[in-house]
């Protein structure tokens, strides 16, 4: 059953212009100019102190590394899993660069399994570490993305395999109830171009576990053909929702409704044909029954909008790009619809920075959709970050994580200098990690985003990324001492 705007407009009336219909928002901010909930439930600015971890929140200030990789708090540390063209393969063959979305599984015998995607778009001979092309692991010959199993075993012993090759610009994408990964292809990119020999802007599931299961690529053409960055599956209803990182015009969010009688499970994905269910757009309009276009038009932390979604037409893309599909009014689009992660009975989604082609200028946004009310609420905004050469800010939020320790992780993809941050239920934030290995010079900079933060199934231990060259990093710690 769809929310209309009469329907929503009359709750919002009853608690308070729409804000208390998603329960105790547990508003967060970051970033200049930010809003932070305070305990009474108004709001103020968030200081360049919160900011960097004062006021006792977080785990203190961060200490340069002597090995110019990673700036941590004190009393907490790293380790390198994987390192392209410096670690190996079981096969013998270098590790492949541009690592992004990345997830955890619970390993045989006390081992941790990760599936890493590699960001790797366009031809395959530009990049001089592709993922291999292993014997029927192979979707399109000429593409040069795909993910990596790691086995993190006892001991600190590492061992790495390919679980997809042949796809392209694999960014993010989400784990499943039943222990997969579902790997995304942000492109649109068709059979011909750059010498591929089919088309691309799927997603496909990787088994870390079983890896007869990964043989035979298929893609799941039932979620549709466009800019994947991320997905997440609602384990109750079945659900898959999934963000598009796209521009002229700007993404959307997505939503795929399974067909009845269908139930996840390892294999099933595969199975659909590539019409089933329903593919939706959505379209969000606010307490009064207005329509929003785009989602930078919420400009204070707590802003809920009622959700509707509409049947995308060609889900495909044969000849017109999904998001092209809708005319103006049809449905809401964002900048930059990035990270997503399932937590808290819905599902966090990020809108990074939209400096451009958005009715309002920010530097990143996470939302929280629960599918039980079908409401949509503003948790995080980031304010323009005015000196991203600077460190004390963040900007350009991407891959994101619910903490076991509460709040968010959220890895930085912005201008400047990079981080891993946190964000408390309370509204105020906090540096994880500072990325010391690509700083450059503010002439030439050379900076590279953190991605694919994700917590070990024990939750000792976070696990993320450098996107250049391409490394794996485990930092740990006295995560419970948080401040």
């Amino acid at each position: 059953m769809s929310l209309t705007r009469r329907d929503f407009a009359r709750r919002s009336a009853a608690t308070g212009a729409g804000v208390a219909l998603a329960g105790s928002v547990g508003a967060l901010a970051t970033a200049p100019g930010a809003l932070a909930a305070t305990d009474d439930g108004t709001e103020e600015l968030a200081g360049a102190e919160d900011r960097k971890g004062g006021h006792g929140i977080g785990y203190g200030p961060l200490k340069s590394d002597p090995a110019g990789i990673l700036a941590l708090p004190a009393g907490f540390s790293y380790k390198i899993i994987t390192y392209s063209g410096k670690t190996t393969l079981e096969s013998g063959e270098p590790t492949p660069s541009n690592h992004d979305g990345t997830a955890t599984f619970e390993g045989p015998r006390g081992t941790t399994l990760l599936v890493n995607n590699h960001e790797l778009a366009g031809a395959r001979a530009q990049w001089p570490h592709p993922v291999p092309l292993t014997e029927g692991l192979v979707y399109d010959p000429a593409a040069a993305g795909g993910c990596t199993v790691v086995e993190v075993r006892r001991g600190g012993e590492v061992a790495e395999w390919v679980g997809i090759a042949g796809t392209a610009t694999n960014c993010a994408g989400g784990s499943t109830p039943w222990g997969t990964w579902l790997t995304c292809e942000e492109t649109e990119d068709k059979a011909g171009k750059n010498g591929f020999t089919k088309d691309h802007g799927y997603v496909f599931e990787v088994d870390p576990y079983d890896r007869r299961a990964n043989r035979a690529p298929h893609p799941i053409k039932a979620f549709g053909r466009y800019a994947h960055e991320a997905v997440v599956i609602d384990p109750k209803r079945g659900h898959a929702f999934l963000t598009e990182d796209a521009s002229g015009p700007n993404g959307l969010l997505y939503r795929w409704v399974p067909p009845h009688g269908f139930k996840h499970g390892r294999g099933q994905l595969r199975t659909l044909a590539e019409d089933a269910g329903v593919l939706q757009a959505a379209k969000c309009f606010d307490s009064g029954g207005r329509f929003v276009d785009d989602l930078s038009r919420a400009t204070k932390i707590g802003t809920t909008y009622g959700v509707d979604w509409a049947d995308v037409p060609d889900r495909d893309a044969k000849t017109v790009s999904v998001r092209k599909q809708f005319k103006d009014g049809e449905i809401t689009r964002a900048r930059k619809l990035e990270g997503m992660w399932w937590g808290d009975g819905g599902t966090y989604i990020v809108s990074s920075f939209a400096r451009e082609e958005s009715p309002v200028a920010h530097d990143g946004q996470v939302w929280f959709y629960d599918p039980k009310r079908r409401t949509l609420t503003l948790k995080v905004l980031l304010g323009v970050n005015p000196a991203p050469s600077k460190d004390g800010a963040f900007d350009g939020p991407d891959n994101i994580t619910v903490s076991p320790y509460g709040g968010l992780v959220i890895a930085e993809d912005g201008e400047g200098v990079q981080h891993l941050f946190g964000a408390t239920e309370k509204g105020r934030t906090y540096p994880i990690a500072r990325n010391e290995l690509n700083i450059g010079t503010e002439a030439e900079p050379e900076y590279s985003e953190f991605t694919g933060v994700t917590f070990s199934p024990d939750g000792r231990t976070l696990y993320a990324n450098i996107q250049t060259p391409g490394i794996m990093l485990a930092i740990t710690g006295p995560w419970k001492r948080q401040r």
